[in-house]
């Protein structure tokens, strides 16, 4: 998982969220990957944790610029402001980063994008490698089927998850849009209510289900007369989210800066 010009010795990963769900699961995954070591732990101003030691003698902070510049890396979930306003520190420090937050606003995504034009940033509404073969799949297989199947996405996650429908709902329609020529704005149909008349053609619904623990299910469906075709992924564990996340750092470290995602970390052939 080595990147171009990597050092040997293991890198210092700051890590965004350190006590939220996902942060707990990225922490784990950096104690079991050889290449890396935890660096720092950030939470928002306020955390009642702020000053617990964990492993490595390190100490949760809400110091972002002293955080990352003890750091190589930085691995992000947070809200978006928070995300933001780490990202602009990594900028300034020049501290590679990969960031799985989702929900972001428009503006917000033309901040992230201008700051990715100062350092390597891997963005990604999801770390799986499933899920991002998963999101390869979905684009040739739209474009093999065409407008003749009907494409629906179910995503199911736990009661607590704030935005919706998740990214990684988002991101698979994205990829059936751009599978078929399209954009998903110009398409996404992400209510359903009331008298709605006919289904539109080349519709691309996305439903959201919310409920319990779940750490994410998505399932595409592509609808024929008499026929369909279903992909899905199923998480039982946030590991597999963490480990994604750890490898797209290191894949960031000593690249030109940019704003890069998954399917280019994993080496999957351009859309």
């Amino acid at each position: 998982m080595s990147a171009p010009g990597a050092a040997s010795s293991p890198a210092r990963v700051a890590v965004v969220g350190a006590l939220g769900r996902m942060g707990e699961r990225v922490r784990a995954a950096i104690e079991a990957e050889p290449e890396v070591v935890l660096g720092a732990a950030l939470e928002a101003p306020g955390h009642p944790a702020l000053g617990r030691e964990l492993e490595g003698g390190v100490v949760l902070s809400d110091d972002a610029a002293a955080a990352l510049g003890a750091c190589d890396l930085a691995i992000v979930f947070a809200t978006p402001a928070s995300t933001l306003e780490v990202l602009r520190v990594a900028a300034e420090q020049q501290v590679p980063c990969a960031v799985g937050t989702t929900g972001f606003e428009p503006a917000e995504e033309a901040e992230l994008r201008s700051l990715a034009g100062k350092i390597p940033i891997v963005h990604a509404a999801n770390f799986s490698v499933a899920v991002n073969v998963l999101f390869h799949l979905a684009h040739q297989a739209a474009k093999l089927l065409g407008e003749d199947f009907d494409a629906e996405i179910v995503e199911l996650h736990h009661s607590a998850k704030v935005d919706a429908p998740s990214g990684t709902a988002l991101a698979l329609g994205a990829a059936v849009a751009e599978g078929r020529g399209e954009s998903l704005p110009e398409r996404a149909v992400l209510e359903r209510s009331g008298i709605t008349g006919e289904r539109p053609p080349g519709a691309i619904g996305i439903q959201t289900l919310r409920g319990g623990d779940n750490p994410g299910e998505h399932t595409l469906y592509f609808v024929s007369r008499g026929e369909r075709l279903e992909l899905a992924h199923r998480s039982s564990t946030r590991d597999h989210f963490a480990r994604g996340s750890v490898r797209a750092a290191l894949w960031a470290r000593g690249r030109a800066p940019g704003l890069y995602d998954m399917q280019q970390v994993l080496g999957l052939p351009d859309r």
